[in-house]
């Protein structure tokens, strides 16, 4: 699953690669270390917009009944239609360049960068939190499934990934016809490899 990503590609390029006419694009810089916590570009169907990575269950109780407390960075495919925890959210999606994980003990993990030849689009869950002083804030998670084999030597999970010809279906479809787009990504897309030239402390 997504523990950061990475977009460096201008956002007119990518709201043309989504199929998106939009008059006025959010302005974006290129971005090599997007942290959870931070504002990510994320498409609705009202268009594209900045939106916080982490969606703050507030209010939100598991299927016990008790609240739930971490934040919420990605959302499982399984469950996240039929979660009480996740009663009331929208649909969106966040479109990047990739992402990465890691692998390895603590203090001598392996950061790896996974890429496609082009944009790649996560399915994502998205709502609104109103914080203390009435502000609201939107935010945003992404949706993960079981990882295809190129994945699976590195993590147990992946982003659930769409074609840019899915995302109408995600953002305005049924509930059966987008649950039937929640399968990892076929495999051979995507390119893998070590990520040894980030800063990771950097924003």
């Amino acid at each position: 699953m997504p523990g950061r990503l990475f977009l460096t590609t201008p956002i007119d390029e990518i709201a043309k690669f989504a199929g998106v006419e939009q008059s006025k694009l959010p302005e974006t810089e290129p971005r090599r270390n997007i942290q959870p916590g931070q504002e990510v570009i994320t498409l609705t169907p009202m268009g594209f917009e900045p939106m916080r990575w982490g969606i703050i269950p507030v209010g939100r109780v598991n299927a016990r009944g008790r609240p739930v407390m971490e934040t919420i960075i990605n959302a499982r495919s399984e469950t996240v239609f039929d979660k009480s925890a996740f009663e009331g959210v929208e649909r969106a999606v966040v479109v990047v360049d990739g992402w990465y994980e890691w692998t390895g003990e603590k203090r001598r993990k392996t950061a790896w960068r996974l890429f496609g030849n082009e944009p790649v689009v996560f399915a994502a869950i998205t709502d609104v939190w109103t914080a203390p002083g009435g502000r609201e804030i939107k935010q945003v998670a992404t949706v993960t499934c079981e990882p295809n084999a190129d994945v699976k030597p590195i993590h147990h999970r992946m982003g659930v990934l769409l074609r840019p010809t899915d995302i109408d279906t995600w953002l305005n479809g049924s509930i059966e016809a987008a649950a039937q787009l929640m399968h990892p990504w076929p495999e051979g897309r995507l390119t893998i490899e070590e990520a040894n030239d980030v800063d990771w402390s950097g924003v």
